[in-house]
């Protein structure tokens, strides 16, 4: 296996679309999308949020760029259903990982993805105390959640927050996604970090509270604030220290 080239990640997006044109002529809606990770390595532009159609599978890595562009800059009518919603669609509902182009069906059992729903950080990790709420803040994610980031951090005007890119040595290096982070992965670039910071991590990297090479933030050189991951959940925590 090999990771796709770009100009194999350009012609799944084109191909997506002009079925997308296919089916919203025919039936109404678009049925078929291409994950969020097709456009990043095409390096073409996300759909409008419109295009999601209400993010029915937005827990399949698709449209999750958008919606959380939506939540962090607090744009109205463009965020996914969540789990508490008895009227959600989709698959999965607490995720960031793309499985390539998706049909919007419906009809799999959750008991089918329990494990993957399961959850992610627990109570007294979510509390953990750490440095001051007005310490100089940075982000950890993978390489794709970086480039969602930057430019949405740069257009809230938080020129403050660092990003820490961590690289998936544990999996590969192809692997980009911040729910595949593990704890490996994530000390050693901790440990090259300055002391004293507020350093959040979004809670998808987690099952039951613990990584999957199987280490617990509590085994990190350096405290970690545990964030929901969504836009809104990262922004309280960032207007927190503001």
């Amino acid at each position: 296996m090999r990771p796709h080239s770009r100009a194999e990640a350009e012609a799944v997006v084109d191909a997506v679309h002009d079925w997308q044109d296919v089916f919203l002529t025919v039936l109404g809606h678009r049925l078929t999308f291409a994950a969020d990770e097709y456009y990043l390595l095409a390096e073409r532009p996300f759909p409008d949020a419109a295009a999601y159609g209400g993010f029915p599978m937005h827990e399949d890595g698709i449209g999750m760029a958008r919606a959380f562009e939506a939540e962090l800059l607090r744009r109205p009518g463009a965020t996914p259903r969540r789990d508490d919603d008895p009227e959600r669609g989709g698959f999965f509902h607490s995720a960031d990982a793309g499985c390539g182009v998706g049909l919007d069906v419906s009809g799999s059992s959750d008991a089918e993805y329990e494990p993957y729903r399961a959850v992610r950080a627990l109570g007294d990790q979510l509390l953990r105390i750490g440095p001051s709420r007005h310490a100089p803040v940075a982000v950890l994610t993978g390489p794709y959640g970086a480039r969602v980031l930057a430019p949405l951090l740069a257009e809230l005007g938080r020129p403050d927050v660092r990003l820490v890119t961590v690289e998936n040595r544990y999996f590969g290096g192809n692997v980009g996604v911040a729910g595949l982070m593990v704890g490996e992965d994530l000390a050693r670039v901790l440990a090259g970090e300055p002391e004293g910071h507020r350093y959040l991590l979004p809670d998808v990297c987690l099952t039951r509270g613990v990584f999957l090479d199987g280490t617990a933030p509590a085994d990190l050189p350096r405290p970690v604030e545990i964030v929901p991951t969504d836009g809104h959940a990262l922004r309280a925590a960032l207007d927190s220290g503001a």
